[in-house]
């Protein structure tokens, strides 16, 4: 019994006019899969304007009720579609994330799935119909709703397609696959036919969009292919499957929407003690502020996203007052590829191209990355780096 997992991102159901064009693409795979299963984001900025919304009333919202309000662009979008899909003669239903079975953590808004029971929709199945579940949410141990982080709607669908025994697992977007830089700021950029787990994995870490980082990690673990392709073109995508090694530079990704914060005690020529350190670092996991690159010399130095300053403001706030934080914006520019590190001729030709036109703050090395945290990355640095790296144009 072939099922076929698909899932719109929100430039994909965006308006009425593309929330048609949706259904017609899962019509036309009708005849490919016996069950079809859908999961969908909330329409357009639908998530961004609740967001917003929130933030006029506090800086710093519960975050149990902010998975509360988030939870519903998903509703809306999933019952619309299927309304549509019923008033085009097929018989579909859809179900929140809780009722398709999704349990989670309780880390709200950022909350992991620990299990799935897919009983539900194995009986709508059953009876023929397409089941069309809510993206990016679940529910915890308390019965309360939880989100799974933005673009968490990759992971509920590779989630499910695992759950359901699906060999792969179809993302559409607005674009029709994944890109060796992105290609709103490199008109050269190239697609990319295959990629390993490992490079996506690192693609995603290091802050594009493309694909949710968890949705990665559960593909790679049950061994579920994800296939990025067009809601609007056709074509064959781009396919993350399993280990490809080939020395090559896949991907170069430069995310902005991250923070460098340093803190600094208030007395001239005194250290922060080992002890103050460690209780601040603690203080932000108990908090699950997402922290990178955390630090402790003479004073503390950490990364974050630009989304959790005021956050973390108030918990340092509250944990000393005695201590003065700076907050600089920065870039963390990843230059990804198996093999990347296993010469120093690619590093050097970064440095090279960076010395004059950034304040390099640091860099980090894995097998697959080389990443520099930065002052002063923009897109131009991108598409040279991308001209000199992978196109190799001089």
């Amino acid at each position: 019994m072939k099922t076929m997992v698909m899932k719109f991102g929100g430039s994909s159901v965006a308006d009425d006019t593309k929330l048609n064009l949706v259904a017609q693409r899962i019509v036309e795979n009708k005849d490919k899969a016996e069950n079809i299963v859908v999961v969908v984001s909330a329409q357009g900025k639908t998530t961004n304007n609740l967001i917003s919304e929130s933030e006029s009333l506090s800086k710093t919202p519960n975050e149990r009720e902010m998975d509360m309000l988030l939870s519903v662009g998903e509703q809306i979008t999933a019952s619309k579609l299927s309304i549509l899909l019923n008033e085009m003669g097929y018989n579909a239903i859809s179900l929140t994330g809780w009722q398709a079975g999704i349990k989670t953590n309780s880390v709200y808004e950022n909350a992991k799935i620990e299990t799935i029971y897919p009983a539900r929709i194995y009986e709508e199945l059953k009876y023929g119909k397409i089941v069309i579940v809510t993206g990016f949410q679940g529910i915890n141990e308390i019965g309360d709703i939880t989100t799974l982080g933005r673009g968490g709607s990759d992971t509920t669908a590779v989630g499910l397609a695992a759950a359901l025994d699906a060999e792969e697992c179809f993302i559409f977007s607005d674009v029709d696959g994944i890109y060796s830089a992105d290609p709103h700021a490199v008109n050269n950029a190239k697609k990319i036919d295959k990629i390993s787990f490992a490079e996506m994995q690192e693609i995603s870490d290091a802050g594009a969009k493309v694909l949710h980082d968890r949705c990665i990690q559960i593909g790679e673990r049950f061994d579920c292919n994800i296939i990025a392709k067009s809601t609007f073109f056709d074509g064959q995508g781009s396919k993350v499957c399993k280990k490809i090694e080939t020395n090559e530079i896949k991907s170069i990704v430069n995310n902005s929407k991250i923070a460098l914060i340093q803190i600094e005690s208030d007395k001239n020529n005194e250290s922060i003690s080992v002890e103050k350190s460690m209780q601040i670092y603690n203080e932000l996991l108990d908090n699950n502020v997402i922290i990178n690159n955390y630090k402790h010399r003479y004073n503390i130095e950490f990364c974050i996203l630009k989304t959790e300053v005021n956050k973390v403001l108030k918990i340092l706030g509250e944990a000393d007052n005695k201590l003065k934080t700076k907050v600089i914006d920065i870039s963390k520019l990843s230059v990804i590829g198996y093999g990347i590190t296993q010469d120093n001729v690619t590093l050097k030709r970064i440095i090279e191209i960076l010395k004059d036109k950034s304040e390099i703050l640091d860099v980090n090395l894995t097998q697959y990355r080389i990443e520099i945290i930065a002052k002063g990355i923009d897109d131009s640095i991108v598409v040279e780096l991308h001209k000199k790296l992978i196109s190799h144009a001089e």
